[in-house]
């Protein structure tokens, strides 16, 4: 019975897969690293991937993927995150670039520096399409990583939906998210591996170094980006030169701030719509209307419970944890993440929509509402105040608390409303939970008493 394959790239020899500063790295040296590291690597049955370094992560997958090892991808690289990984999956191997380490993992470094295998004229190799090639995790309501296992082919699918429907072929990628993020991954590493792309080997942050990468790009490009990312980097007053795509995920995205960044950059601006456990699923052109599209090959079923996604890449049929409007065929509205409403006095609101409002604020640099843990002490009766924490430097809480009483339902008024210097987020820009009731804890104790 013959083992169907698909290969490591869709990519023809001599064409580019990486850049970087000193020119192009073509699929044809990326192949020959690939099959010199993969006969290199030290025995496990797991890799954890935390090369910063775009096209060393790939070259780091790829590696694992032919020699029959799954990817981990954990959604932080905190001691006590990997620990939970390491107890379920014992004999894992960290492969790196010396930029960031997994704390406990045996560890080893990869380069490309070292001379390719000589192999004459190379072919893509060729990997079974039911093999396990990545397992990417949730944190789940208890905090306790919840594992979902992906195919090779299923990956090589999404990579090429993605491309089809944005038409992302050829481009050239700069992306300021992490390849280790489930957005990064499938919008910089698929999207050059089975979209027809290449991608900057950088990982730039600050708009200046955005700015930089772009420019040292060549055309036509695209930047894959965040919310939070592009908010900064719009706001900053940075020059940046043309591009020719603009990808938006992770967090809702304003049609004030998308009209902003098509402008700015005189390119269309897409968002992308999904979650760990499907992976992407749906785009929308933000100033184009609230209405997604799901991507090639997926179907949306939904009842009074939610709405559920099947076939194309999607492993199985994936429940959506937000609020669905299904318009028929592949449309839908978008609402809120259930998890995410509150009921305050009888009225109900969306914490990322009051956050949203709040940041939208003159003079408000960040900001974010939140619902602070119940004290012990507290009894079970009592009610529930939400809470904010702002950074801007410029404004007092008074200043702040006037202009929002303009904005929002009084129910809604945060209490208290604290300023901090800086809000905990990770590299996509999402705000760490944990870590945010953290803050609000230490902020209300230094606060002066009212």
């Amino acid at each position: 019975m013959s083992v169907e394959t698909r290969p490591l790239t869709s990519h023809t020899n001599g064409d580019a897969l990486a850049w970087d500063e000193s020119g192009a790295v073509t699929v044809d040296a990326f192949y020959r690293s690939v099959v010199r590291i993969a006969q290199s690597l030290p025995p496990s049955r797991y890799v954890v991937n935390t090369c910063q370094d775009r096209y060393l992560f790939m070259l780091g997958f790829a590696a694992a993927l032919i020699s029959g090892r799954p990817t981990l991808m954990p959604s932080s690289f905190t001691a006590g995150t990997l620990q939970q990984i390491q107890d379920r999956y014992p004999d894992i191997i960290c492969l790196h670039d010396g930029t960031q380490r997994a704390e406990g993992l045996r560890e080893w470094r990869i380069s490309d520096t070292q001379e390719p295998l000589d192999a004459g004229e190379v072919t893509a190799p060729e990997i079974d399409v039911n093999q396990i090639a990545a397992i990417v995790f949730t944190s789940g309501s208890t905090g306790e990583p919840t594992a979902h296992a992906k195919t090779w082919g299923r990956l090589c699918v999404n990579g090429a939906s993605e491309a089809a429907r944005l038409g992302s072929a050829g481009h050239t990628i700069v992306a300021t998210v992490p390849a280790q993020h489930m957005y990064g991954f499938e919008s910089s590493v698929l999207l050059a591996m089975h979209g027809g792309s290449s991608v900057w080997r950088g990982k730039p942050f600050y708009p200046a170094d955005i700015a930089a990468a772009l420019a040292a790009s060549p055309r036509p490009r695209m930047l894959v980006t965040t919310p939070y990312h592009l908010s900064n980097l719009v706001g900053s007053g940075t020059e940046v030169p043309e591009c020719d795509l603009l990808l938006c995920a992770t967090a809702p995205l304003s049609t004030e701030l998308a009209t902003t960044a098509e402008a700015l950059f005189s390119s269309p601006l897409f968002e992308i719509y999904g979650c760990t456990e499907s992976g992407q699923v749906a785009s929308r052109r933000t100033v184009s209307g609230p209405v997604w599209q799901l991507l090639p090959g997926l179907s949306m079923a939904s009842d009074e419970s939610g709405a559920w996604v099947s076939g194309g890449h999607v492993e199985g049929r994936v429940a959506l944890t937000d609020q669905i409007s299904h318009l028929g065929g592949d449309l839908f509205r978008l609402g809120d993440r259930h998890s995410d409403m509150v009921n305050i006095a009888g009225k109900r609101a969306s914490l990322a929509a009051l956050s949203a409002t709040l940041r939208g604020l003159p003079g408000v640099v960040d900001a974010c509402y939140l619902l602070p843990h119940a004290s012990s002490a507290s009894p079970p009766e009592s009610i529930q105040r939400l809470a904010a924490l702002v950074v801007a430097p410029a404004l007092s809480v008074n200043d702040i608390t006037t202009a929002l009483r303009h904005a929002v339902d009084p129910a809604f008024l945060p209490r208290p409303l604290l300023k901090v210097d800086a809000l905990p987020r990770n590299a996509t820009g999402k705000v760490l939970a944990n870590e945010l009731q953290a803050l609000f804890q230490r902020a209300r104790a230094a606060a002066p008493a009212p």
